[in-house]
């Protein structure tokens, strides 16, 4: 994958931990940076250890699947995408009863939010990717983006409904279909 790609599938995996970010951030009243750096901080290290734990449980099985790993891959993000553009269109309740800075609540949320990246990660395994570089970009675009999401949420949260999921799942469905294009028409 080249280096735009990468940047795009961290962008695409991080649109749910992004959402979660930004409703967080409204639900902290007095925020302070260290809120900040907290949520972005779990957020990433999970998005991107989930990558990584997709990788390494994907690459014991993959001398099973080489030939048809891309149709793996695309049908794979073609499913997260789409389940991420179908929750995009869904009305969701606030529980202004949750705490965002409590360790096991944040643990949840991250775990809940990596599910796609472990999916990729299999994904990733099948085309032999460079796992690190992989996993590190979208640890630290999630943190980054994660970390956003706080500052904006405290500040606009509650004013602007933004649909983050719909942009995520769109960017995953087409990075599969490049997948799939490039696999299909360009490696014989």
């Amino acid at each position: 994958m080249s280096f735009i790609d990468i940047m795009l599938l961290a962008v695409g995996l991080s649109m749910d931990s992004l959402a979660v970010s930004v409703t967080g951030g409204a639900l902290i009243q007095n925020c302070k940076p260290y809120h900040i750096i907290k949520i972005g901080s779990v957020m990433g290290i999970f998005q991107a250890g989930m990558t990584l734990g997709g990788y390494l449980a994907g690459m014991s099985f993959k001398k099973y699947i080489t030939a048809f790993d891309h149709w793996i891959a695309f049908l794979l993000l073609l499913y997260l995408g789409g389940k991420m553009i179908y929750e995009s269109t869904k009305d969701k309740e606030e529980d202004n009863k949750t705490n965002p800075l409590c360790n096991k609540t944040l643990c949840g949320l991250g775990i809940a939010t990596s599910i796609d990246a472990l999916a990729v990660g299999i994904s990733l395994a099948c085309l032999e990717s460079a796992i690190a570089l992989e996993a590190l970009t979208i640890g630290i675009v999630t943190f980054i983006i994660s970390a956003f999401g706080v500052y904006f949420g405290n500040r606009f949260g509650r004013k602007i409904d933004l649909k983050l999921d719909l942009i995520g799942g769109l960017i995953l469905i087409a990075i599969g279909t490049k997948i799939l294009i490039e696999h299909i028409y360009f490696n014989g």
